[in-house]
């Protein structure tokens, strides 16, 4: 067996470092409480010659606080006063936009009624075109050729281009050579200024 080497122990110094700073720290503390403890005994023992100032300070606070109550009232009231203002404007606003919403819809409703009213008589126009158009096309050409001389140029050039082309053509072979022309260059023209792009 291998005998084991002792190493001295060095416990007693380390024990002395703790004991003095141990020792500091109470000395600290008592010199702490000494300190403190003077200042509370003066405290206790000094006469109280500043009580009677005390009152009057708050009474001078409480003045001042009713001051600031006062004009946290009238706030409040001017507050409530445009709370009320508010709320009137509001309900105002409210029935006005009631009312426009109603206009809006007698206007939608009338709006409609006016298409109505407009493709009716725009297709009542154009069956009375129509049915026109079949009685000339439906006459002799030679009688026809004798009212058309008598249209206006652009109201005949209206019928005549609504018409078959045969019978067109039978009705423009019975006019004068003048009418006839001025009749063609309105239908030749009647196209001419549409946009080409």
């Amino acid at each position: 067996m291998k005998a084991k080497s002792k190493t001295p122990k060095s416990s007693r110094p380390t024990r002395g470092t703790l004991i003095a700073i141990a020792a500091l720290l109470l000395g600290s503390v008592v010199v702490r409480i000494g300190s403190n403890a003077g200042q509370a005994f003066a405290r206790d023992n000094a006469p109280e010659t500043h009580v009677a100032e005390k009152p009057s300070q708050e009474c001078e606070a409480a003045g001042d606080l009713g001051g600031v109550l006062e004009a946290l009232q009238e706030r409040e009231k001017r507050l409530e006063t445009r709370e009320l203002q508010i709320k009137s404007r509001m309900q105002a606003l409210s029935v006005a936009d009631q009312k426009i919403e109603q206009k809006l819809a007698a206007l939608t409703q009338a709006e409609a009624q006016l298409k109505q009213t407009l493709a009716i008589a725009d297709t009542a126009a154009e069956d009375d075109l129509s049915r026109l158009t079949t009685v000339y096309e439906s006459m002799k050409p030679k009688d026809a050729s004798a009212l058309f001389e008598q249209m206006d140029p652009e109201f005949s050039a209206g019928f005549l281009g609504r018409m078959k082309p045969s019978s067109a053509a039978s009705i423009l072979a019975g006019l004068t050579a003048e009418r006839a022309y001025s009749i063609s260059v309105i239908l030749a023209g009647r196209n001419a200024n549409v946009p080409k792009e």
